[in-house]
């Protein structure tokens, strides 16, 4: 990571600050004066400011249920940020796990640790996600085998993997897939002839959301891990 991320994470310091006590000459990595905030460091590596060996303080594991009309993003763009809700110290260091569109609801995971966060949402790891998916036509057995069988969407190269669908109603399924290409599940349901008209995301994994709209908690160790012990790759 970059230094000045480092100190932002290791000390009370903003982004700001910390990048201006790197150009004052106080931080040292590996015994040697540091002055470029982009420098990339190691967490193992030795890193000091003003004499002062700094530790990164332990990542952070958020589970929030994303209301609509809001923006997987830490700034307010059209609709306002999802991240307004999390009123904790230094939520600037947090990044979004796998976005929602903005008309979207459910289950969203914030965090500092970026090797958990890819390993989640990267396809190879093959990662389940599961939504609940209203539609503006009955689904009928034609679009759950082409959906179910993997379908070449507009403007891909490769068809989407095998998804699992059950039919809730005859407008309202749910949707399993272990992918998460651009607008994946609106682009899969027009590619059957139909229309999503609303969409939650209910469970990544084995974490099902658990929270009212609008809240947020941490997750437990266990509920962390869990991801890391899915994908069969070493926590580090």
């Amino acid at each position: 990571m970059r230094l000045d991320r480092f100190l932002c994470r290791s000390t009370t310091l903003n982004r700001q600050q910390a990048s201006q006590r790197i150009a004052a000459g106080e931080v040292t990595v590996n015994g040697k004066p540091a002055d470029e905030a982009r420098m990339q460091v190691h967490e193992d590596n030795l890193i000091t400011l003003s004499g002062k060996t700094l530790s990164l303080r332990p990542a952070r594991y958020i589970m929030l249920h994303k209301p609509a009309n809001t923006v997987c993003s830490n700034v307010d763009d059209n609709h306002p940020s999802v991240m307004n809700g999390l009123d904790i110290p230094n939520a600037e260091d947090l990044h979004i796990a796998g976005r929602l569109d903005a008309d979207t609801t459910g289950l969203v995971l914030v965090t500092d640790d970026g090797r958990w966060s890819f390993a989640i949402f990267n396809p190879k790891y093959l990662c389940q996600k599961v939504y609940r998916v209203d539609l503006r036509d009955p689904i009928n057995d034609q679009a759950i085998s082409q959906l179910q069988q993997g379908l070449l969407l507009q403007g891909e190269k490769q068809p989407t993997l095998p998804a699992t669908v059950t039919v809730v109603s005859p407008q309202r399924v749910s949707l399993s897939i272990s992918e998460g290409k651009y607008h994946q599940v609106k682009r899969m349901f027009a590619a059957v002839g139909n229309r999503v008209t609303a969409l939650h995301r209910q469970q990544v994994g084995a974490l099902k959301l658990d929270l009212e709209c609008g809240h947020w908690r941490d997750l437990t160790a266990e509920e962390a891990a869990s991801f890391y012990h899915h994908n069969d790759i070493e926590k580090n």
